[in-house]
């Protein structure tokens, strides 16, 4: 399963430390272990110069509003344990509650930190962190620097897992896919099952890939493990790209398990307003309008359904895109360049910020929103580069739109 976004908090078992010391990433692939993906799954390649900053505010105007729990200034902790437990515990707050803001207060506390004290915990938190701000080459040289010099089994395990989900959420299946052979021989079982389907789908052997998962989940047996939950969002990823109604009954289990996995939340929502289920869309997003992704789908199925407060939501939404581009923090382009493609009709800036996303994260959803931004603005050239990308990958999904 693979952004980011999406908080899980599993129970201990043995082997790897529990979900809840692990840290976040956008995407499905390993969702069940380190989370969000949705946040996000983080600076993409300019496309157009930032939108000018307004002054003209009123005095009594609200230009943005903080997080119900900013962290107090505090002493920087006196040794590396306790630093990566705060670090931590930032990013669970940043999965928890969708809010990027978290982030920014984590990487604050990583700087005050000195790099010749960075312990491999400190790397791969680092590393977590910078990806979910879209500084994918910086969390790759942390993510490697512990795979080939870490002495320590479980970070080792740890860096090699979030990079295997980093390079393909990216799309780079083949580095995705060697990760993955490496970390079964190293720890073997649903996790690197899974993590090894996710790429297989990805590349052409979708079909097989949901299969040998399937069969793989059947004989393990432990309903309540880690792995058992975790393939059971990959299933739901591969049930999807391939069309099947499965999905539904696979993210419905670890919804079941962990309500609050915003990824498989997300995925399940988007999968609702395909089949233009408004209403279940509208129960599943409910209470999540402060997470960027659900909030988008939410307006979507209000103004399809022509919901009474559509415009409420809409304005909020405005709102806090606006916030954020002012603060030159739009992380969530994917989620920006869908609400400008449904609710704005503005075609052209939803392709602009869809490629510009997808230059670095491709998921099915931001390569299916590309695919879709780029006919709506008649655009071929873009096209063509997204028709290119899935000849050479052999990537095929049911969500993509026909392209003539």
């Amino acid at each position: 399963m693979s952004c980011c976004g999406n908080p899980p908090r599993r129970r201990t078992h043995t082997g790897l430390s529990p979900a809840s010391t692990l840290p976040a990433l956008r995407g499905r692939a390993f969702c069940f272990w380190i989370g969000l993906a949705s946040l996000m799954a983080w600076p993409f390649p300019a496309v157009s110069a930032p939108a000018p900053i307004r002054t003209d505010f009123a005095d009594d105007a609200i230009l943005a509003r903080l997080p119900d729990a900013v962290p107090r200034a505090t002493q920087v902790p006196s040794n590396a344990g306790a630093m990566a437990d705060e670090v931590q515990t930032l990013i669970d707050q940043a999965r928890g509650t969708g809010d990027p803001r978290f982030l920014g207060y984590a990487e604050r506390r990583l700087q005050q930190w000195p790099d010749e004290a960075m312990t491999d915990r400190l790397r791969v938190l680092r590393a977590t962190l910078a990806q979910s701000l879209h500084r994918f080459d910086e969390a790759r040289q942390d993510l490697t620097t512990v795979i080939d010099q870490s002495t320590d089994r479980r970070q080792r395990l740890q860096a090699r897992l979030t990079l295997a989900n980093l390079e393909t959420v990216q799309g780079r299946y083949d580095p995705a896919r060697t990760h993955c052979q490496r970390l079964s021989m190293a720890y073997p079982g649903l996790i690197a099952a899974s993590c090894l389907a996710q790429v297989d789908a990805r590349s052409g052997d979708a079909r097989a890939a949901y299969e040998r998962l399937a069969d793989r989940l059947l004989a393990s047996g432990n309903r309540e493990s880690v792995g058992h939950l975790w393939a059971q969002g990959t299933l739901g990823d591969i049930a999807a790209q391939l069309g099947l109604a499965s999905a539904e009954r696979h993210w419905q289990a670890v919804l079941a398990g962990n309500p609050e996995d915003l990824y498989v939340r997300t995925q399940l929502a988007d999968w609702y307003l395909r089949d233009q289920q408004l209403e279940s869309v509208l129960a599943l997003t409910r209470g999540y309008e402060q997470v960027d992704a659900l909030a988008v789908l939410r307006a979507i199925a209000m103004h399809e359904a022509g919901h009474p407060g559509k415009e409420a939501l809409a304005d909020r939404l405005r709102e806090r895109f606006e916030e954020a581009q002012w603060r030159g923090a739009l992380l969530h382009k994917r989620d920006f360049a869908r609400f400008q493609l449904a609710i704005e009709a503005q075609p052209d800036i939803a392709l602009r910020y869809a490629m510009a996303n997808w230059q670095t994260q491709r998921e099915p959803l931001d390569t299916a929103l590309a695919i879709r931004a780029a006919l709506a603005a008649g655009d071929r050239a873009a096209l063509s580069t997204l028709q290119r990308w899935l000849t050479t990958t052999n990537q095929s999904d049911a969500r993509y739109p026909e392209v003539p």
